[in-house]
């Protein structure tokens, strides 16, 4: 049974941190604590905070800090290495440090003097950092009874410039939020967190911002539309699935139509083929694609990016049960492919090949999906990269360049023909899991390249990315992988 639990607005209510930025000295601002970079080899632009690197009680290298006090004021001295080195990641992070030293002090408002000789894209790091670090999922602990116990959280982050970077500021706010709702949906257990659930939250977005319009298609729906592998993932669940279709067309919005997938299997058992119980619980986590799908075009949306596009979610349980498919079935997408089934644990690409195909019906003419698909691209690539694949040169180097730039990494594997070879199936055109588990990853998008045709598709397998990514702004739990990647993929394909 279902525990009670508020639903909707109050499951995405926390703590938001308004952020500012300005053109006066970081002095002038009301900030309880005031944060000041220094690169190696050169000097703090203020004289107490120089006389802690004198002292050799601040250091200069990355990552470190050293707190002062003026008067009822924190400084905080950020080390910030290389100069040559230093990047929007290294901003990132160095945001994330900050944010955690001045939580532990009280601090609730901060401000950061953009480091001399940075722009744009430093600002906007800084207030993602900030923003992705103060994320906390605590809605089913108590509260500390101890008033003195409650953590005490940042209200307003501002950022002081000599330019006004009150545009990049804010972009950077919207998305960075947007991954922390993404982070939210991750995290959820399954339990309230169903494919119902999820579609709930698409139509909260499509209520709440112009332009981005929601259509949910169940279970009936999706056996009439000939979605014959979706349906089969779906049929052991008595939690009804959901076909999610989102549209976009931003103000302005020109050239090819985007489709985004996003694989949102709420809770993965394995099916008939059941996963070991050790760490069965990540499971909830198999939803990653399908949140940072949704909660990315929510950002676009806010955005008004002007873009055309369309995302489709497929959301379903796979879970054991009499009615459950089985090992050896075979079944007919919605391309007109029949599938052999040889393991019901490959459950993403069948709803995946289902939803790439109904996206290009729908008239997408860029795909890129996300999916916790494989454990061979964790095993290939750990946390650090998704894994990249794409039948189309010029649209993957899109891809990978929105990956580089919001250090959500990416690094592309090979397909070919001889990989194509290893999916044909026995008794049908395709089989799900071929015998040897070689180059699983691979052979995983190879048999998404076979619904992707000839439309430029790209596929990210964010198996090991999606939680516990290890990084000082996202270390446990849900990392919002993709929503940041998604967005700067629309961003530039709205200024080509």
């Amino acid at each position: 049974m279902r525990v009670a639990q508020p639903r909707l607005r109050s499951l995405y209510a926390r703590v938001l941190v308004q952020v500012h930025a300005i053109t006066e000295p970081l002095t002038e601002s009301d900030a309880d604590t005031l944060v000041v970079g220094v690169f190696e080899g050169e000097d703090a632009a203020h004289a107490g905070l120089q006389a802690l690197l004198e002292s050799g009680e601040a250091k200069r290298s990355h990552g470190a800090l050293a707190l002062t006090h003026d008067g009822s004021r924190r400084w905080l001295l950020a080390g910030l290495g290389a100069r040559e080195q230093f990047d929007a990641e290294r901003a990132r992070v160095s945001a994330a440090k900050a944010l955690k030293r001045a939580g532990e002090l009280g601090a609730r408002s901060l401000c950061w003097e953009l480091p001399a000789g940075t722009g744009e894209a430093v600002a906007g790091a800084l207030v993602e950092g900030t923003i992705l670090a103060s994320y906390r999922f605590d809605r089913y602990k108590e509260p500390p009874k101890d008033e003195s116990e409650r953590e005490v959280t940042l209200e307003r982050l501002t950022i002081s410039a000599p330019t006004d970077l009150a545009a990049a500021a804010e972009r950077a706010r919207v998305i960075a939020e947007a991954a922390n709702a993404a982070r939210i949906l991750q995290d959820t257990p399954a339990n309230d967190m169903t494919p119902t659930d999820l579609a709930s939250r698409a139509h909260e977005l499509a209520a709440e911002l112009a332009n981005l319009s929601v259509s949910v298609d169940g279970r009936a729906a999706i056996v009439a539309r000939g979605m014959g592998a979706f349906a089969a993932v779906a049929q052991g669940t008595y939690e009804e699935p959901a076909l999610i279709t989102l549209r976009y067309d931003g103000p302005g919005a020109q050239g090819p139509t985007l489709g985004f997938v996003g694989k949102a299997v709420t809770f993965d058992s394995g099916g008939i083929s059941l996963k070991p119980g050790e760490h069965m619980e990540e499971m909830k986590y198999d939803m990653s694609g399908g949140a940072a799908v949704l909660e990315a075009v929510g950002a676009i949306a806010r955005l008004e990016l002007p873009v055309r596009l369309i995302a489709v979610i497929g959301a379903t349980e796979n879970l054991p049960s009499g009615r459950s498919v089985k090992p050896g079935d075979i079944v007919r997408t919605l391309a007109g492919v029949s599938v052999e089934i040889n393991n019901t644990d490959a459950e993403g690409r069948l709803v995946l090949a289902d939803c790439i195909a109904y996206a290009i019906a729908e008239g997408a003419e860029r795909i890129v999906d996300l999916a916790t698909l494989t454990g061979a691209c964790l095993v290939a690539l750990g946390h650090s990269h998704a894994g990249l694949l794409s039948n189309d040169d010029e649209w993957c180097a899109q891809v990978h360049r929105a990956a580089t730039e919001t250090g959500e990494l990416a690094w592309r594997l090979p397909l070919h023909a001889e990989y194509a070879k290893i999916v044909k199936g026995t008794f049908a055109d395709l089989n799900n899991a071929p015998a040897g588990r070689l180059a699983g990853a691979i052979t995983a998008a190879e048999f998404l390249h076979r619904f992707a045709g000839e439309t430029p598709w790209a596929h990210l397998d964010i198996a090991g990315t999606a939680w516990d990514l290890g990084r000082a702004y996202a270390e446990k739990g849900g990392s919002g992988y993709g929503v940041r990647l998604l967005v700067e993929l629309a961003s530039s394909a709205a200024a080509a």
